[in-house]
Formats: C-alpha cells, structure tokens, sequence
C-alpha cells in the first residue's frame, strides 16, 4: 500500500525535526566551569576630572590651586594618580568593583579674610563594571554656592563610564585605558552647579591586579573549653606578665622597624621630567617607589615618647639626574625633639661635594605609641636654607614642600603601613592591523575562524551522514509524485517571512 500525501508530509517533518534536533546540539558550546571570583588587590586609577576645571581653578577667575593626599599622585600636568586598588572581580562576567585611594582638593574665590568660595574634595574613588557601562564613585567634600554650606558624604555617583568594546571577562588582570566619563546628577550637586548632568568629563584610565582564589580552608577542630581552674591561671599568669614588663620597660625604647615616606615636592618631580630637564630618578639601596611618594625603609634608632624625643636613621638613596640637573640624596635621617622634627640628608651635587644637611622642618604634635607604633601621617614640611641651597635655589628658604608620613615600631608585633600599590603597568593599546584580502570560498571553508564556535568532529560526521539520508528520502518523495502548485501570493510571503 503507498503512503498517503499525509503520511509522506509527516515522515518528512519527523524526520526534518531529527536533522534539526541532532544539528543543534552539535552546534551548542561545550559546558565551560564557572571561573571563582578573584579578589583584586594593587592598581591605579588615572583621571583628570576635567581639563577646563583645572584651568578654571588656577586661572584669573578662580586664582585658586590644588592639593593632594592620601598618597595621590600626578601623571604628566593634567592627570591625578589614585592607588591600592581593592575589591573583587568575576571573570566569567567581567564584572569588577575596584576601590582607590587618594585624594585631590580644589581651592579657588578666596574672600578678604582667605576663605575659598569653591571647595571641593573628591577622594577614594571607586569603579564598579557591569557589562558594557560603568560608574566611578566617590568621597565627596563640598561647600555650596552661596550659601558655603559644607557637604560630605561617601560614595556618590560621580560620573558614567562608557564601556562599549570592552570585554573584561576571562582574564586575571583589569586595564582600562581612556573609558569616556560623563557627569552624573549627584556629581552636578558635587561641582556645586558649576556643571550639568550629562556634561561630559575627562576619561578614566584604570588597572587592577587580580589573586589567585584561595583553597577552601578545612574545617578546624574546635578547641577544648578551658576548665575554670586553667583560666585562671593563665589570666593571672598574663597579669604578672604584664606588671614584670611594665617595671622592665626602659624610658627610650629601640626601633624595631621604620619607615619615612616623602615625595619631595610635586612640581620638582614634574620638573625633572619634563622638557627642560628631560630627566628623571633613580632608587638604590632599598629605597622604593611609591608612584607620588618615595619610600626610605629600615629605620634604625630610639624613641623616647615621654621626653618626646626620637632619632632614626633610614636606609635606601634618591639620584636625580637631567639637563644641569646632578642631585643624589642619601643617608636620611629625622630628629624630633621639643615638638619640632627635622629631616636631614646626605646630598652630593654635580660638583661631587656631599655635606650633610637638613632639607626640611616639621611640627610633631607628640610622640603617641599606640600598639607599638608611633604614625605620624601627612605632616606639612617646610624647606630650610641648606635646602633650598641643595635644590640650586629653584626653592626659597620656607617653601612648603610635599608632607611627610613617618611610622616608627618599637614593638616587633607592630606593622607599618604598606606603601601605595600602583599593580602592574597598563596594557598599552594595540593598533589594529589591516583586514587581509578575501581567500577564495573553497580555502575560506577550510580555514580556522577563532571568532565562531568549531563543530566536533563526530558532531559534524552525523550531521553530514542526516544530511546525505535527507537527500535520498527527498529524491525518492520527488519521483513518487509532483509537486503541489503555488500561487505567486504563497511564494510571495515564504519570501517576506525567511527575510
């Protein structure tokens, strides 16, 4: 008995839907791990704000100026530097949440008795990403116009990062070069009117250095529940512990460790490596780079917190060098004492002389040890006359120099503060290279497209042996019967519909 037309159309569909079936499996990615989440850890954040901002601020208007802390730094004229990159990052999504540190505070409209009418802080930025858009947040000090009330808060929405292009998933490290800005609504409140929403901003530049996820710990074994009798003893056993140290405690204690973090001055850095000097620095000894500051570690010495008095010595030396430019400082050293510090030096000159002398003063309130630590952080210095001689006289007696953060251990449990992680260096962009000529189709057919999904090899065999199956069952159906006509107007809209 033949097969009826309804019949003949139903196998066929069966069997279309096989070939369908089998050709869609083959073509699905092969089941991938979900990559652990990798905590971030070092990194820098390179914004400018906006150019024609800094130009307002210490422009005629304005005639204000700007300063840093929290251990920011510059980046050529125009570009603030945030460091220590925190936070976390998914690379199966590519979302990252990176937090900053570092601060930069605008001045400008001074009134008669030296009050600025614009003050602005923006501090501890923060970059979360979520696919193909981003937002910077940030700490927020503002005063607003006219009437000078003064408005902080944490984490505001600053500004809309554009991300279209950037794919960040998949990878260990985060770089972002050059991701278009514009103001937010809560950053037109922080400019305290000056900008609108939507206005756009200078583009963000960003890194972050990843960690490999840590094992899941196993499971410690409670300890035993002391009796009564054991604790009691062993508290009685940490008070006589602490009664003997008390009465050996000498009035000067040794240093265990310190360090002493100086920058110089911003704009003597920006001096050496600039078009006149063409220069720049060198590091030796020990001494480390903190991208605005420079680290002299090792310290040596005593601290005496009841006299108020301390002497450190400090290891790691700092060589300038460009056009007429020869400057090596060594050998630093601080003295505290009657509340006043000062931070001395050896210097050679180009000449080779070398002289010790003392380069910068700073007040120190007291000598506080808190958990065998004293921290003395960010502390104004101001140049001295040998200093201002050391620096070839671009810097006249009682120049306000960079700040001065000391931290000195006198306990070996005592930690000191690390120094700011700047995380590797940005990946620098690539220019793409131009498109190759079209091979002809049967070599493109061979060729291996990294950009599509490849077919397994058994995938594509079945597929091939459905497709040949097909091929007979639709020459056998074409020989077994004609065709059914169709009015152009059914033609018309299969056309319409596969379009």
């Amino acid at each position: 008995m033949l097969p009826t037309p309804a019949r003949r159309r139903a196998s066929l569909a069966g069997f279309l839907g096989v070939v369908l079936a089998a050709l869609t499996l083959a073509m699905l990615p092969a089941p991938t791990a979900h990559a652990a989440e990798r905590t971030v850890s070092g990194g820098r954040l390179d914004w400018g704000v906006r150019s024609s901002f800094l130009t307002y601020i210490t422009g005629p208007i304005a005639q204000g100026s700007w300063g840093l802390s929290g251990g920011a730094g510059t980046v050529g004229n125009s570009q603030f530097r945030f460091h220590s990159a925190t936070g976390g990052y998914d690379p199966a999504t590519g979302a990252v949440s990176a937090a900053y540190s570092g601060g930069v505070r605008f001045q400008g409209h001074f009134d008669e008795q030296g009050v600025p009418e614009l003050d602005l802080t923006i501090s501890n930025p923060s970059v979360r990403v979520n696919g193909a858009s981003g937002t910077l947040y940030a700490d927020i000090r503002s005063k607003a116009r006219g009437s000078g009330q003064v408005n902080e808060a944490s984490g505001v929405a600053l500004a809309s990062l554009d991300l279209s292009g950037v794919d960040l998933r998949g990878g260990s490290r985060i770089s972002v070069t050059g991701a278009p800005a514009t103001l937010t609504t809560d950053g037109a409140t922080a400019f305290a009117g000056y900008y609108a929403a939507g206005d756009p901003l200078d583009p963000v530049t960003f890194t972050a250095d990843t960690l490999d996820p840590a094992p899941d710990p196993a499971e410690p074994a409670p300890d035993p529940a002391p009796d009564d009798a054991a604790r009691e003893q062993d508290e009685e056993a940490d008070e006589d512990e602490d009664a003997e140290d008390a009465e050996e405690a000498p009035a000067a204690a040794e240093i265990t460790d310190a360090a002493l973090d100086w920058g110089v001055r911003r704009t003597y850095r920006e001096f050496v490596t600039g078009d006149i000097a063409d220069g720049g620095w060198e590091l030796a000894d020990g001494a480390q780079d903190g991208g605005a500051l420079f680290r002299f570690p090792d310290g040596t010495g005593e601290l005496d917190a009841e006299a108020g008095a301390l002497t450190a010595a400090f290891a790691g030396s700092l060589h300038f060098t460009g056009n007429d430019l020869d400057l090596l400082v060594d050998a630093v050293r601080v003295e505290v004492a009657d509340g006043s510090g000062t931070m001395t030096a050896d210097v050679t000159t180009a000449d080779g002389t070398a002289e010790a002398q003392p380069l910068v003063t700073f007040e120190v309130p007291e000598l506080a040890v808190e958990d065998g630590l004293f921290h003395l952080s960010e502390a104004p210095a101001e140049l001295t006359a040998e200093g201002a001689e050391a620096f070839g006289g671009l810097y006249a007696e009682g120049t306000v120099m960079d700040p001065l953060t000391l931290a000195v251990a006198v306990s070996d449990d005592a930690e000191l503060p690390p120094l700011p992680d700047l995380g590797s260096e940005p990946v620098e962009e690539v220019e793409p290279e131009p498109a190759a000529e079209p091979e002809p189709l049967a070599a493109e057919s061979t060729a291996d497209d990294s950009s599509s999904t490849p077919v397994p090899l058994p995938a594509a065999a079945a597929i091939a042996l459905l497709a040949l199956a097909g091929a007979g069952y639709l020459v056998r159906r074409r020989t077994s019967g004609a065709r059914p006509a169709t009015t152009p107007s059914e033609d018309t809209d299969k056309e319409t519909t596969e379009r």
